[in-house]
């Protein structure tokens, strides 16, 4: 067997937005850092595909204004640019009728979609939720909180599907509400960017400022296992040693960060001794949608760019009606459907389900049509966060107790937030601590 080569002060395994954050934050403390991307570029699920001046997101993508994630990205001296999409155009759609969304005072007495009595609920309670304290509610479930809060059941849809989007999460049994309230508080907020370009703007970015700060970035590497010392003294049994490479390659350092799921970070920890990484694996609930993604010459109804499902998990976006995503005259559109976590419907249904959805919105569509793309079965999010672990504040933080010298990053890490807000703030977290970490046992162990 090749012994240990090399000796970087961390490695970072995933180049991933957290793998490429985590790994810029470490190289400007000053530590020599490698990252390991399996595949042939980085960003994963960020990355955008152009197709004749068509840039299309995996799926739909929002970067939330007021959220952990575009205050680390500012840190790493990116600024994304894009637009706040507008409310106008946007409805509400019940027993396959468009209704006017109500996402304001107007559109809320104006909709067709409850009664008045209804809509005073619906008002008083828009009103009301930046007051809620979401902390107290974190181990209350999204139906838990619809039902004892709501009492009409179209205000309990509306809310439903706000949840839905906000989250992109289809599970109201297990979701967190406090989790879930938090996100739609930010939307409410100062709401969402769609990014001009695509999030690869984003991707290229954060790739070129690791580089900058000295970051070996590796593509097409595959990382089989984190090795570990044998044992040792107290809290550094079985320390991290190094990692080995696919290619046969073992490198030796005493810090790891591991910016994946949960699952692939309990396999990649060699002998099975690691309680913690395979308690998160095991809890771990994937987020997963269906991502039907449209690119049209023109605009068949350039009145209707937004779409929200009440009594399905639906959702469409003109995405180019506010960011610079196609040519001229040409629409980039967005549809998913929000999957349970039990979910059994054959792909080939939800795909004409999401195009009965957009014929509804933008009939003629396909004489338009330039490119489609369906993605059937997509993890937007690697765990919900659920009620029955205290929604964020019951999720792991970025050190692995039980492995010292090993940290995790991603969307399931950390307390604060959801989706890439939560990636982002457990990679700025985990370089806090890591600057901080000192494991003598560990060191000497690789030396």
């Amino acid at each position: 067997m090749q012994s240990f080569v090399g000796n970087p002060d961390a490695i970072v395994i995933g180049g991933g937005m957290a793998g490429l954050a985590a790994a810029t934050f470490l190289a400007k403390q000053g530590k020599n850092v490698r990252l390991f991307e399996q595949s042939q570029a980085v960003g994963g699920r960020a990355r955008t595909k152009e197709m004749n001046g068509f840039y299309m997101n995996q799926g739909p993508h929002a970067l939330y204004r007021s959220g952990r994630g575009i205050e680390v990205l500012r840190e790493l001296g990116i600024e994304p640019r894009g637009r706040v999409p507008s409310i106008s155009g946007a409805y509400a759609i019940k027993d396959g009728v468009k209704h006017t969304f109500p996402a304001g005072l107007v559109s809320m007495l104006t909709t067709g979609l409850f009664g008045l009595s209804a809509k005073l609920e619906a008002g008083r309670l828009l009103a009301s939720i930046q007051k809620i304290d979401t902390r107290s509610l974190m181990s209350a479930t999204v139906r838990e909180w619809v039902e004892n809060q709501i009492s009409h059941p179209a205000v309990r849809e509306l809310f439903l599907a706000v949840f839905r989007v906000s989250t992109y999460t289809n599970a109201p049994e297990l979701m967190s509400a406090g989790a879930a309230l938090e996100q739609v508080k930010m939307a409410l907020d100062k709401n969402v960017l769609y990014l001009d370009g695509g999030w690869q703007t984003l991707v290229d970015e954060a790739e070129r400022a690791a580089e900058r700060a000295g970051v070996i970035i590796e593509k097409g590497f595959k990382v089989e296992s984190v090795e570990r010392t044998g044992a040792g003294q107290e809290r550094n049994l079985y320390a991290v040693r190094g990692v080995r490479l696919s290619d046969g390659r073992r490198l030796a350092t005493s810090t790891v960060v591991i910016a994946s799921s949960p699952t692939v970070a309990a396999r990649l920890v060699e002998d099975g001794e690691h309680p913690l990484l395979a308690k998160w694996a095991d809890e771990s609930i994937p987020v997963k949608a269906a991502c039907l993604d449209i690119a049209l010459s023109r605009l068949p109804n350039p009145k209707a760019t937004f779409a929200l499902g009440m009594d399905r998990p639906l959702y469409l976006s003109v995405h180019s009606a506010a960011a610079r995503l196609a040519p001229c005259e040409g629409a980039l559109i967005q549809l998913a459907k929000y999957l349970p976590p039990d979910d059994d419907q054959p792909p080939e249904s939800v795909e004409r389900e999401l195009e009965n959805l957009l014929e509804l919105l933008q009939p003629g569509w396909r004489e338009a049509l330039v490119y489609r793309r369906f993605l059937p079965d997509m993890v937007v999010m690697n765990a919900i966060a659920t009620a029955r672990h205290r929604g964020t504040k019951g999720r792991p933080g970025p050190q692995v107790e039980d492995v010292p010298g090993l940290f995790v990053v991603g969307d399931w890490v950390g307390e604060e937030g959801l989706l890439v807000d939560a990636s982002l703030a457990s990679a700025r977290h985990a370089s806090d601590i890591i600057a901080r970490y000192k494991p003598a046992e560990a060191q000497a162990a690789v030396r």
